[in-house]
């Protein structure tokens, strides 16, 4: 008995978390199983199941303005996020997402959501599943010559001219992007409402922390793989100790002074 419990167990384990219909599927074979072992999975099949049918409505949910642009004729729906815009240190970078219709990639939420590794298990997926992905990057060069809010113009323009497949709308974390013909719908907090939005949220902060990993190496006393450039407490006091190293925003360094004890 022990032996086929297992074998249940091993069955329920092969399930992976999006395949509701084989959740039912077990469901039916076992319910009505009396041996307390596979009681305890079925309870543990059916909470997989009430999880999953959640995380279905809550991926429904940032569908809204997928929706609306679909019943207006709008097919090919990029969203359009950036990362990296308060940084004192590194580029600034955009990222452009069209996914299909109807694509369910579980999780998908904004980025400052999720934990780092869930991030990046995402980034792969949306890789993998998304029609088109597109990548924009302005250094910190740029930065200070233009300021920070025309370079995210330009990062996304970057990453909308990197897509192989050029959208018909374009769903936007907040901004409008100036010279831009395509239509646009600007949406506040939109990486955690439109999941468009979120994907590029994903693409564009994982792009920009791996940078930053590489440019870790290279200036290792600023410890830029902990705060990936932000102003923290650590990243002013190396400044301070080193002076800015050739990433650094050269024009988001003019209070530096007021750190010194």
């Amino acid at each position: 008995m022990a032996e086929r419990v297992a074998q249940i167990q091993a069955e329920l384990r092969q399930i992976r978390g999006d395949e509701l219909e084989k959740l039912d599927e077990f469901l039916v074979r076992y319910r009505e199983d009396e041996r307390p072992g596979v009681r305890k999975l079925v309870g543990q099949a059916e909470g997989r199941r009430e999880k999953l049918l959640r995380e279905r409505e809550r991926l429904e949910k940032m569908r809204v303005y997928e929706r609306s642009c679909a019943d207006r004729g709008y097919r090919l729906i990029c969203g359009i996020d950036e990362a990296g815009r308060g940084p004192l240190a590194g580029p600034v970078v955009a990222g452009a997402v069209i996914l299909p219709d109807d694509c369910e990639i579980f999780g998908l939420n904004d980025s400052k959501k999720l934990s780092e590794a869930r991030r990046s298990e995402l980034f792969d997926e949306i890789q993998d599943r998304a029609l088109a992905v597109g990548v924009g990057i302005v250094g910190q060069a740029r930065i200070d010559e233009i300021n920070i809010l025309q370079a995210d113009y330009e990062a996304m323009c970057e990453a909308i001219g990197a897509l192989r497949i050029m959208p018909q709308i374009l769903l936007n974390d907040a901004v409008t992007i100036p010279q831009v013909r395509i239509p646009q719908i600007p949406i506040i907090h939109g990486d955690a409402k439109s999941l468009s939005i979120a994907a590029a949220s994903i693409i564009a902060k994982v792009t920009r922390d791996r940078l930053m990993l590489e440019y870790d190496a290279l200036f290792p006393e600023y410890g830029f793989a902990l705060h990936k450039g932000y102003g923290t407490a650590a990243h002013y006091e190396a400044l301070l100790k080193y002076g800015p190293c050739p990433i650094h925003r050269k024009s988001f360094l003019k209070t530096l002074e007021s750190h010194r004890k």
